[in-house]
C-alpha cells in the first residue's frame, strides 16, 4: 500500500471494503470502486458520502478500470465472469483480496492489535479503539461496523478511523481463513464456536493466531479457547472472564435493560465499571478490551472511564426506538452464539419477544441451521414469536434446497411458535399486525445494510398503527 498506487474496490460499499478504502485513501493512494448496491439505487447516502471524499464510483460493469496499473481489490470468491474482474484480467491488473491489502498495512505498523473470534470482534475492536483514543494514543481503527462514538457530520459511516500514531486496532476474519495473514503484536481471541468453518479448522487458525503473537489475550470462560490455550506455549498471555481463574475478571454484576454495572478485578486492584450497553456478553467484551489496552500501557482506570462513555456500534443491539409501548431493536446476530447472546439479553427482562431473522445465505443454513433452530427453541418460550424470511440471495449457483423453512420446522417441532414468510415485506406486515404494548421486536441478520432501514420502517408503521385494548390474534 503506497500513495503512488491506484486501488479499485469491487464492492466498495461493503462493511469490510468501505473502512479499508477510507484508510487506503488517507495514505494518499488513489481509490475508486464499484458496488452492486450502487447499481441498484440502494444506500444513496453512503455512496454520496464516498463521492464527497473524492472517491470515484462507477457501475459494476468494468468501466471504472482503465489501466493495467490499477490494483483490483475484490473477494477471492468473485468469479472471473463478473465484468470488473473480466476487465481487470484483460488489462493485466494486479489483484488483491481485502484481507491481503489490510494485512499488508497491518503487518508493517509498529504496534498492532488484532481481534479474532467467532463473535464480538467488532464490538471489542470498537471498545479498544475508543479506549486508546480517549487515552490520547491516536490509533488507526479498522472495523466492520459503524462505531457510534466516532460518528460525526463529516463521518456518518465511521467504521474506520485514521490516526497519526504507530498503533492500529483491527478485527481479523477467520471465515475465509485470512486471519492467517496477520502477524499481531497483541492477539485477542474472544471465543471459538461454529460459524463459517468447522471447529477443527477454527482450532488450527486460532491456535496459529495466538502462537505468533507477543501477547495473547483469551477468554477464560470459553471451553474451546481454554482447551486451545492449554495446548500452546505462549510467550505472554492474559485471560479475561467471569471465573476466578481469569487474570482480569468481573464480579458484582448488575444487568439493566439498556446498561450494565460490575466490578473489575485485576490482581489486588478493583474498579467499579458502568457501561451504556447491555448484556453479560458485553461485559465480557469490556473485559477483553481492558486487557488489550493494558497490554499497550493504558491504566485500567483510564479504560474504565472510557468505557463509561462507549455508546456501541450500529446494528449491535441498536435501539431503533419505541412507539406505543413497543421497542424495535436492530442487531447483527446471524450465528448461534451471536443470536443466543442477543436473545438472552432480552429474556433477562419482562416482555414478549418477536424475533425476526433473515439468514445471511443458504450455505450458512446448511452448516448451522440445526444449531440456529436450537437457540431459538432453547431461549424463547411459547409467548414469544419467531419469523423468518428467505435468506439473502444475490444470485449465482448456490444450492437453495435447504432454506428458512427448515429452521422453522425444527423450532415448531420443539414446541416453539415460528413462521416462514418468504418475502421480507410480508414479514414486516405480520410483525406490525401481531405486535402489542410491552413487546420487544428484534431484527437480526448480516450481509444486508438495508435491514436497519427495515427496522426503521417497522417503527414508523407501529407509530401509525391504531392500537385497541384487546390483543389481535397471533
Amino acid at each position: 500500500m503506497s500513495e503512488d498506487k491506484s486501488y479499485y474496490f469491487c464492492g466498495i460499499g461493503g462493511s469490510g471494503m468501505l473502512p479499508l478504502a477510507m484508510i487506503v485513501r488517507a495514505t494518499g493512494a488513489q481509490v475508486s470502486g464499484s458496488d452492486r448496491a450502487l447499481d441498484q439505487g440502494r444506500l444513496a447516502d453512503k455512496f454520496g458520502w464516498l463521492e464527497d471524499k473524492e472517491i470515484g464510483l462507477f457501475p459494476q460493469d468494468g468501466s471504472g478500470l482503465t489501466s493495467g496499473d490499477q490494483i483490483l481489490v475484490a473477494s477471492a470468491a468473485i468469479e472471473d465472469s463478473v465484468p470488473d474482474v473480466a476487465k481487470a484480467n484483460a488489462l493485466g491488473c494486479a489483484r488483491m483480496t481485502r484481507a491481503e491489502l489490510l494485512a499488508e498495512y497491518f503487518n508493517r505498523t509498529v504496534r498492532n492489535i488484532a481481534i479474532g473470534g467467532t463473535s464480538g470482534k467488532s464490538t471489542v475492536t470498537g471498545m479498544i479503539g475508543w479506549i486508546l483514543t480517549e487515552a490520547a494514543l491516536d490509533p488507526t481503527i479498522m472495523n466492520g461496523a459503524v462505531m457510534k462514538n466516532f460518528v460525526a457530520a463529516d463521518a456518518p459511516f465511521a467504521s474506520s478511523r485514521v490516526g497519526e500514531s504507530d498503533i492500529i486496532v483491527s478485527e481479523v476474519d477467520e471465515s475465509d481463513g485470512s486471519i492467517a495473514l496477520f502477524d499481531a503484536e497483541i492477539a485477542l481471541l474472544n471465543n471459538v464456536s461454529l460459524d463459517h468453518k468447522s471447529l477443527e479448522e477454527l482450532r488450527q487458525l486460532f491456535g496459529d493466531f495466538l502462537s505468533k503473537a507477543k501477547c495473547a489475550i483469551w477468554n477464560a470462560d470459553d471451553p474451546e479457547s481454554r482447551a486451545l490455550v492449554d495446548q500452546l506455549s505462549l510467550a505472554k498471555a492474559t485471560s479475561f472472564g467471569f471465573s476466578e481463574q481469569a487474570d482480569i475478571r468481573a464480579m458484582d454484576i448488575e444487568l439493566q435493560p439498556l446498561s450494565s454495572q460490575f466490578t473489575i478485578v485485576a490482581g489486588e486492584d478493583q474498579f467499579p465499571v458502568e457501561m451504556k450497553i447491555p448484556g453479560r456478553h458485553n461485559i465480557a467484551n469490556g473485559l477483553a478490551a481492558i486487557a488489550a489496552a493494558r497490554a499497550v500501557g493504558v491504566p485500567i482506570m483510564t479504560s474504565v472511564a472510557a468505557l463509561a462513555n462507549f455508546t456501541g456500534l450500529a446494528r449491535r443491539f441498536d435501539i431503533v426506538g419505541s412507539a406505543n409501548g413497543i421497542s424495535v431493536i436492530d442487531d447483527f446476530g446471524h450465528n448461534p452464539d451471536k443470536i443466543a447472546a442477543t436473545l438472552q439479553t432480552l429474556k433477562a427482562f419482562p416482555g414478549r419477544i418477536i424475533a425476526f431473522f433473515q439468514p445471511h445465505g443458504y450455505g450458512p443454513i446448511r452448516k448451522m441451521g440445526a444449531e440456529l433452530a436450537d437457540v431459538f427453541a432453547d431461549i424463547l418460550d411459547r409467548d414469544d414469536r419467531v419469523i423468518l424470511c428467505d435468506p439473502v440471495y444475490f444470485g449465482g449457483t448456490v444450492d437453495r434446497s435447504i432454506g428458512s423453512q427448515n429452521i422453522i420446522e425444527a423450532i415448531t417441532a420443539r414446541g416453539g411458535i415460528a413462521e416462514h414468510l418468504p418475502e421480507r415485506e410480508v414479514c414486516g406486515a405480520r410483525i406490525v399486525n401481531i405486535a402489542r404494548p410491552g413487546d420487544r421486536i428484534i431484527i437480526m441478520g448480516a450481509r444486508d445494510d438495508t435491514l436497519h432501514s427495515f427496522a426503521q420502517d417497522l417503527l414508523r408503521e407501529i407509530e401509525q398503527r391504531d392500537f385497541v385494548e384487546t390483543e389481535r390474534p397471533a
